[in-house]
């Protein structure tokens, strides 16, 4: 994981670079997120990973399903990504890009993950702390994992808070250890 984040910087900086200057922030988020859900799809995960498939004809493939939704700049993109071996980096490029992104607009994006359904009054509350405790406004993404059985796990950048059942059980059985 730690390779694929050092992988994606570079990608990440360059595209947020390349929104700054033309202070079209939202358009690479839409291409980047676009880009993203076309190689997570099981056949094009499939269609990446074949080596019978040279770069030639991969960038053709993706850049026919894109077509419509990403500009020239996001044509080059994708090439390079391509000629470096570099497309399973794009839901990490997506997660840099976003972040940068919040920084310069002065928001943090801040992931929570539950091992259930978060409550709107919850998710007003949560919010309101996590604001206090920054000092900044706060983007709040929400996915389920049940494994977690209780409590939350909360990601804001590097940072993550576990106040989750499973990472407390976690905890104990260190101290058990010793």
């Amino acid at each position: 994981m730690a390779e694929l984040a050092t992988l994606a910087r570079p990608y990440a900086v360059a595209v947020f670079d390349l929104a700054v200057e033309a202070n079209n922030f939202d358009e690479w988020s839409d291409t980047l997120n676009f880009l993203a859900t076309v190689v997570d799809y099981p056949t094009m995960v499939k269609v990446i990973a074949n080596p019978q498939i040279d770069k030639k004809t991969l960038t053709n493939i993706i850049l026919d399903i894109c077509r419509d939704h990403i500009s020239e700049t996001g044509d080059n993109f994708v090439k390079i990504l391509v000629d470096n071996n570099r497309l399973p980096a794009i839901p990490e490029i997506v997660l840099q890009y976003e972040q940068l992104k919040a920084q310069q607009q002065g928001y943090l994006i801040i992931e929570i993950v539950s091992p259930y359904p978060v409550e709107p009054s919850q998710l007003e509350e949560i919010k309101t702390v996590l604001q206090k405790r920054f000092g900044k406004a706060v983007d709040i993404n929400i996915t389920i994992d049940k494994s977690l059985l209780g409590g939350w796990l909360i990601r804001v950048g590097d940072e993550v808070i576990d106040i989750s059942l499973l990472g407390r059980l976690q905890q104990l059985a260190t101290e058990l250890r010793r």
